[in-house]
């Protein structure tokens, strides 16, 4: 029993120096991919934040269609090429936070919805009249542990960290 006991705890051990590192590096990889992604596929596409303006939330509505679709694109790509690297990790979540929280208010939130059950209909990849903030809210949940908790130990944050000490 007690050798059972030791391998569990080993075990854990293990785990825990694993768990300084691989989580928020998959999560960076993931993210820092799915945001370069799009940011790329903004940069080559045509703007059509004019035509959602008006679904923009306060303080974003106050900004010009192109001004919104410089600020998305950009902050997409230097915030995906840096959740990459582990630079300013935790500026880049919070900022792709927001934009995420806007995208979801402007695009993918079902248009109108009587009931939780209905507005539940939204919570799907693909868009059939209810919304699509699946994917959008998925991409939250997975900014939150790198916002609150940082790059983890494989990361630029982390070496800079280390030479500042």
């Amino acid at each position: 029993m007690q050798a059972l006991i030791g391998l569990v705890e080993a075990a854990h051990r293990g785990l825990d120096r694993i768990g300084t590192w691989l989580p928020q590096l998959a999560l960076r990889g993931l993210l820092g991919w799915e945001f370069l992604e799009s940011g790329l596929e903004k940069l080559r596409g045509e703007n059509w934040f004019a035509d959602i303006a008006d679904k923009f939330p306060f303080p974003f509505s106050v900004l010009p269609p192109d001004a919104s679709w410089f600020l998305a694109t950009w902050i997409e790509l230097i915030g995906g090429l840096c959740l990459w690297l582990g630079l300013a990790t935790r500026f880049f979540a919070a900022s792709l936070l927001i934009l995420t929280i806007v995208a979801i208010a402007a695009v993918h939130w079902p248009a109108e919805w009587s009931s939780l059950s209905e507005l539940w209909k939204g919570y799907a990849i693909t868009d059939r009249g209810f919304g699509n903030f699946k994917l959008p809210l998925l991409f939250i949940a997975m900014l939150l542990p790198l916002l609150f908790t940082g790059a983890g130990r494989i990361s630029l944050d982390e070496l800079i960290r280390r030479r500042l000490k």
